[in-house]
């Protein structure tokens, strides 16, 4: 089962956020609560957690890229 990893609603006027930073590297296994990415916006950086554990399956934004809020930037999968 693939679980989404979105770019956060950070609840201000902005409209999504950059990447900052990967911790993790696809294939490598996380745990749920752990801290995959770092996203800025332009009032504030936010870690993003893992909603779940499984592995890291795929980043679809990299590091430095934008995205919208909502907006899927990575998958895990936990093979359920």
């Amino acid at each position: 089962m693939n679980i989404d990893i979105l770019m956060p609603d950070f609840g201000n006027d902005s409209q999504g956020g950059t990447v900052v930073a990967w911790h993790k590297r696809p294939g490598e296994p996380v745990a749920e609560g752990e801290v995959l990415a770092e996203v800025m916006t332009d009032k504030v950086n936010v870690e993003v957690e893992s909603p779940a554990s499984g592995t890291l399956a795929e980043i679809l934004v990299g590091a430095d890229g934008d995205a919208p809020k909502g907006a899927i930037i990575a998958r895990i999968t936990n093979g359920g």
